[in-house]
This record gives C-alpha cells, structure tokens and sequence, in this order.
C-alpha cells in the first residue's frame, strides 16, 4: 500500500506541499517554506549520519508520489516517539496506519526499542484512530504548551514491544 524511502533534498518541493493546508492545523499550525522544507531535510540527513542513532525519518510514498512523513525518535536506550503528517487530500486511504505499522516494526527490531508512544492534539481524532489501529492503546493525556502560553491536553497513546 505505501513504502517508506529516506528523504531526499530533492524532496522539498513535495515536503512544502504536505506541510500546508489542514494538515498543519494541528501541528506546527504553519506551512513550510522552500527554504524550511531544505533544512528539515538537511536535518534528517544530518541525523541520519548520527552514531548512536537517534532520530529515523522517512518519506511515506504512494505510488512513487510522496504523501507524508513519519519519524521515529529515540528518547531513552528503550524506548522511543513516532510522529507522522500526510497531505491532505491522501487522508482516509490508510496509508499513515501501514507506515506507522512499519515504524513500529523496524522500532522494536532494528532499533532496539521496547516501548514507543505518540501523541495526537484533541481535535485530531483520526490520528488517535491510525495509532489505534496501528497496535497502540490511549494512555492519557500530556499538556502541550502553545504560542500564547496555555495549554493543550494531548491524547497519549503507547504501545510495548511484547504486546505485538
């Protein structure tokens, strides 16, 4: 259904097309410029080259077309954060649940991890329903800070290696 890629520099123009629209409502809640969608991408590149590894970021295509972007963060030696954004007009198909599937997969094997967790903003519950799908279970809430100083109470979900 979907693959997983590393990204590419050439991959910015497609990267300012996912961070934009409503698929940055509940995100960053801005999109990304030419210029900010090269340097997440240098980024990434950058971390990639890490020893130990911290951080994993991954280009989610559909048909050779990139879709999103996932990641997966190493927090503690066993345990480790998956967050991922899709362009919108790809929403609904699935694809985020099989890439989060995949993460998984590769975060309990390759990487090490016993534990991930993820979180979604209150007014996204279709992401609660990818990671629910994906093998995760809600946990509780974690407050996020915003712009102006309040807070926001996140949807917290995990998921342990051996209840896969």
């Amino acid at each position: 259904m979907v693959t997983l890629r590393p990204l590419a520099l050439d991959d910015a123009p497609d990267l300012t097309r996912i961070y934009s629209g409503a698929s940055v409502r509940h995100t960053t809640g801005k999109p990304l410029t030419l210029d900010q969608a090269q340097e997440k991408i240098r980024a990434a590149l950058a971390r990639a080259a890490e020893t130990p590894r911290a951080q994993w970021s991954w280009g989610i295509l559909h048909e050779g077309d990139l879709i999103g972007l996932i990641a997966l963060r190493r927090r503690t030696p066993v345990m480790g954060t998956i967050s991922y954004i899709l362009r919108e007009d790809t929403w609904g198909n699935g694809y985020a649940t099989h890439a989060a599937q995949q993460v998984t997969a590769l975060a309990f094997t390759t990487a090490g991890l016993t534990r991930l967790e993820a979180m979604h903003h209150p007014d996204n519950p279709a992401s609660g329903r990818v990671l629910a799908k994906a093998g995760f279970t809600r946990v509780g809430t974690s407050d996020r800070y915003t712009e102006d100083g309040s807070t926001v109470p996140y949807e917290l979900y995990a998921l342990e290696n051996d209840s896969m």
